[in-house]
């Protein structure tokens, strides 16, 4: 009996939505001629990011594989390698009792991976990995298709894959194989901060409120268009320290230009105001001046956007 295990095929899985919800694509990337793509005229960016892994499972199930997916959601790494148990011995809800979001693709998902040896590595998103920025943009090709009213590109699948693998190595009884990838090095491994975005257990609407404020005061994010339009409502309006009121759209713009250094976040209170609505007190560090700040979350179908901030300079 031999003990060289299958060979491992290496994808990046993503999802762009425009508007969040709005049109939205999903795409898986080997190379140039192994990849797809698809999407729908209305759906999130963790719907296409789900998605995408989904398609890729369901490609690839005919061949005797090992699956490595490179991906920037840490949402969907770790609702797959350590939420969905909870969530299905609790019937699909959360720790609060609220059901799960998206959990018509969870269920596929969880169905999929039965069986599968599937590894998932965390990549940083629009930081130049040539293999995730591939499939971003034939996520957002898509979602741009349906945009405009026109099929999207879905891409030659796993059609010629097979034939052209061949295993170059075999390291520990495991044979790697050559495929002609588009390169840009390994998975970059997650900063810390990027990784504590949520807790190993099945966060609380609580945790995940401050998880996304922190991620709002990263300059990496602020300067992404794409990630501010899914984090900010689209009727957002800010009231600065200056008193000055701005918009979604102008602040938008200002950050892609200035975005600042990072500011820290000291939690004051986090309050429900209803189901759907919550407060967060918070005091802005690493500032010359250190100001009070107030912040409103809404949750709707695509989870939890912030709809109002206030600043003021701290007495």
């Amino acid at each position: 009996m031999s003990d060289v295990r299958p060979p491992t095929l290496v994808a990046a899985a993503d999802g762009s939505a425009l508007g969040n919800p709005g049109p939205a694509g999903w795409a898986w990337y080997v190379d140039d001629d192994t990849w797809a793509a698809g999407g729908w005229p209305h759906g999130t960016n963790n719907m296409g990011e789900l998605m995408a892994v989904l398609d890729l499972l369901r490609s690839s199930a005919s061949l005797d594989v090992e699956l490595d997916v490179l991906c920037d959601s840490t949402y969907v790494i770790k609702a797959v390698t350590e939420w969905m148990p909870g969530w299905k011995r609790r019937g699909w809800k959360k720790a609060d009792g609220k059901p799960v979001l998206n959990q018509d693709l969870l269920r596929e998902l969880d169905a999929a991976l039965q069986g599968r040896t599937v590894r998932f590595e965390w990549v940083k998103g629009h930081a130049g990995h040539a293999m995730n920025e591939a499939a971003d943009a034939r996520a957002r090709a898509a979602a741009t298709a349906y945009q405009r009213g026109t099929p999207p590109e879905n891409g030659p699948g796993l059609a010629t894959w097979a034939a052209r693998t061949q295993v170059v190595d075999v390291v520990d009884g495991s044979p790697r194989v050559a495929t002609p990838a588009a390169g840009g090095g390994g998975p970059v491994e997650p900063e810390p901060e990027d990784d504590a975005l949520f807790p190993a257990t099945d966060p609380t609407d609580e945790e995940v409120v401050v998880a996304l404020e922190r991620e709002l005061l990263d300059p990496r994010v602020r300067v992404d268009a794409e990630r501010l339009e899914q984090l900010l409502h689209p009727h957002w309006r800010e009231v600065g320290r200056s008193g000055r009121l701005w918009g979604r759209a102008e602040m938008i713009d200002r950050l892609g230009r200035e975005p600042g250094e990072r500011v820290g976040l000291e939690v004051i209170e986090v309050s429900r105001i209803d189901a759907a609505t919550m407060l967060l007190l918070w005091r802005s560090g690493s500032e010359s001046v250190p100001a009070l700040r107030s912040s409103v979350w809404t949750l709707g179908p695509s989870g939890w956007r912030q709809r109002f901030h206030q600043g003021t300079a701290e007495a």
